[in-house]
């Protein structure tokens, strides 16, 4: 088997009040090439290039190794030589899916180099089990957006169509968040009227998505069970979210779990919305880069 690439998109979930369960994959990649390694006594080489590639660790800890190891474990076969080459242009620890890219990628890239004997059903629910929720390896191996629901172990995926007049625009400030502080903040019990909350909201944004309504994209991105409390470690956040409505987006999320703020635009607005978002930013003292994106509908791609 000869070299295999594969580019994998990153994602925004969590998106307003779909927690855990909710989230599309968006026009930033990050791409993995892996190759058999031979005439070596070494077993596995890693070289990262591109966006803070200097903080990818390059040995057996490096997550798209893991899932290609734990790809070759569910097998029950020995994992082979290997050297992956990384290319990154998903920033990390950010809210925007870097993790699932490296989990999908690794899957993938073992797969291709076993001549494919798991279904990308199959991959996904093992993308699943190594990052613990759906909201981000779905869409990353899928593409466009994506809700999640389990019945026992098993998931049923459903596409949540996308209309084209909402265009998503991510403020990605200059510092991290990471998953785990991000969760710690979470209360371990919710009130009936949160419970209640969600769901009917949940149900507006997804009708909002699918019509493009300016006034179900508003109400629906509000939520009860993390934005509030996550918000509170995102310095800036009031000011930005006032700013990007201000200039005429539909509403405004936590991306993952941040601290990536994605805004959802019509095209008309789009690039009032993105200037607004990295001023009010500015006005907090944070730089950041404000980006207007597309949704990738294609997902991991090999080749």
């Amino acid at each position: 088997m000869t070299a295999v690439k594969i580019s994998v998109p990153g994602t925004t979930a969590n998106i307003g009040p779909g927690f855990d369960c909710l989230g599309a994959a968006l026009t930033l990649h990050n791409h993995f090439v892996f190759s058999p390694l031979e005439g070596t006594d070494s077993t596995l080489e890693i070289r990262v290039t591109g966006l803070e590639a200097d903080r990818v660790t390059a040995d057996e800890s490096n997550l798209a190794y893991q899932a290609f190891a734990k790809f070759y474990q569910h097998l029950g076969k020995t994992r082979p030589p290997v050297a992956i080459e990384i290319e990154l242009g998903v920033p990390l620890a950010r809210g925007l899916g870097s993790s699932a890219t490296a989990i999908v990628g690794g899957l993938m890239g073992a797969n291709q180099l076993a001549e494919k004997p798991l279904t990308q059903a199959e991959l996904m629910q093992l993308a699943i089990e190594i990052e613990g929720h759906p909201d981000n390896v779905v869409p990353a191996l899928l593409g466009g957006c994506r809700l999640a629901a389990s019945e026992g172990s098993h998931w049923q995926i459903c596409e949540i169509p996308w209309h084209s007049d909402i265009v998503p625009v991510v403020a990605i400030p200059d510092f991290e968040l990471s998953t785990a502080e991000a969760r710690k903040v979470l209360p371990t019990e919710y009130s009936r009227a949160d419970a209640i909350f969600n769901p009917a909201h949940l149900g507006l944004l997804l009708r909002g998505l699918e019509t493009g309504n300016s006034d179900w994209l508003r109400v629906g991105t509000l939520d009860r069970i993390h934005q509030p409390y996550r918000q509170t470690l995102i310095p800036g956040y009031d000011a930005v979210r006032q700013a990007a409505l201000a200039a005429g987006a539909y509403g405004m999320t936590i991306s993952g779990a941040g601290p990536t703020l994605l805004a959802l635009s019509s095209p008309i607005q789009t690039a009032e919305v993105t200037s607004a978002m990295r001023t009010a930013w500015q006005g907090e003292g944070i730089t950041s880069t404000v980006r207007s994106l597309q949704i990738d509908r294609s997902g991991a791609t090999v080749g």
